[in-house]
């Protein structure tokens, strides 16, 4: 039996104190040892509660990644935030969701610090020399596995070869999402076009977000203005890391000239080469603005809204699945989900295999996580410390 058939209201207060504490370690070792990007996140935390821990199916997994897709913030964080309620109800989303911040939280606050005293960023090249090649391989484990559960029918292969075409052409993902998302569920209910409901239309309630959101003039930096700065980030970005740096550009560069250009740089430099959430860049700039008040209140304003959008939505993931209609605009989304994530797969191969020993280190992940299904965490370590030894000799 899998915990997943065990809901946290049925336990006792010890087994609900050991579940939050299992989440709490799962969590903590993954915003460690998170590298690459959402993508790969996403490809841990699949290993992590799917094969090893049997917490959830993975066609629940793929639910989940499907809604975190269509409403504003850090998907990664929000699945995390998601697989947290999922097995510990408000509590158990309070605690993934934090504990896979806070490594990196932790980790860009130092160098934030270390940075505004020395105005450099520490040369760490090498490490994610090793890291990047061991990623692709973790990556490509979970598309393949996620794309057996998505890709069910010819309605759902469809919509994945035409959003891994429609990625490299550059159509807006949120865009594409919806539009597959639609197309799918319409083929799958053609018989039943006659009896829609309204339930599919849940999942763009975060799309809502955006509307009527504007920037507020603030005339001085304080850690209030850098929290409200970054709650309205919150909520209203969609997409990855680069869509950050061109908000923040655009707001603290050009418009409030809080920072300089090749500051606002190295800041996402420091979100890029360290674990966990790339959005933990609010905690960089927040110091740099206002000192350590400054560093908490962009973590909490920029990472609050997935907290608040998943403790309303999650519910609504069950439901969503019983409806035909739903469930078909849902089946759409996961599918249009793997296509990106094969597209995003592409680009970071560009970047990770460099040379013969990273197509070398690639190859050997990828043996080592499908033939023998070794942890993620020794292959990051291992990768890492291949990386500091081509550094060194």
């Amino acid at each position: 039996m899998t915990q997943e058939a065990v809901s946290y209201d049925e336990l006792t207060p010890k087994q609900q104190q050991q579940r939050l504490r299992e989440l709490a370690v799962v969590f903590l070792r993954l915003g460690a040892i998170a590298f690459g990007g959402p993508a790969a996140h996403i490809a841990m935390m699949d290993n992590e509660v799917v094969n090893r821990r049997q917490w959830m199916s993975r066609e629940k997994l793929l639910d989940l990644l499907g809604i975190t897709n269509l409403i504003p913030g850090p998907n990664s964080t929000e699945l995390a935030i998601h697989i947290g309620y999922e097995q510990g109800g408000w509590r158990g989303l309070l605690v993934a969701g934090s504990c896979f911040i806070l490594p990196a939280m932790l980790i860009v606050w130092t160098l934030a610090a270390i940075y505004d005293r020395y105005q450099t960023v520490p040369q760490v090249g090498w490490l994610l020399y090793g890291i990047k090649p061991v990623i692709i391989a973790i990556v490509l484990q979970a598309v393949w596995n996620l794309g057996k559960k998505a890709a069910k029918d010819l309605p759902t292969r469809i919509a994945g070869v035409i959003a891994v075409a429609a990625y490299f052409v550059g159509l807006n993902e949120i865009l594409l999402l919806i539009l597959l998302g639609v197309a799918v569920m319409v083929l799958k209910n053609w018989h039943n076009r006659g009896r829609i409901t309204g339930a599919f239309l849940l999942p763009f309630s975060g799309i809502v977000a955006q509307v009527g959101t504007t920037t507020a003039a603030v005339t001085s930096v304080t850690w209030l203005s850098v929290f409200l700065f970054f709650l309205k980030i919150g909520c209203i970005l969609y997409g990855s890391g680069y869509v950050l740096l061109a908000f923040l550009q655009r707001d603290l560069v050009e418009r409030h000239q809080w920072l300089t250009s090749q500051q606002l740089l190295d800041a996402v430099a420091i979100g890029q080469f360290t674990p966990g959430p790339v959005f933990t860049t609010a905690t960089f700039i927040g110091y740099l603005l206002a000192g350590n008040a400054g560093a908490i209140a962009g973590t909490i304003g920029i990472f609050l809204p997935a907290f608040l959008l998943v403790w309303v939505i999650n519910p609504w993931v069950t439901k969503l699945r019983q409806s035909s209609w739903a469930s078909g605009f849902l089946d759409g989304v996961n599918a249009a989900s793997l296509g990106l994530m094969v597209g995003v797969t592409y680009t970071l191969g560009q970047t990770a295999l460099v040379d013969w020993l990273t197509i070398i280190l690639a190859i050997m992940s990828a043996i080592a996580v499908f033939r023998f299904k070794i942890n993620s965490v020794w292959l990051v370590l291992a990768g890492g410390a291949i990386g500091f030894a081509s550094h060194i000799f």
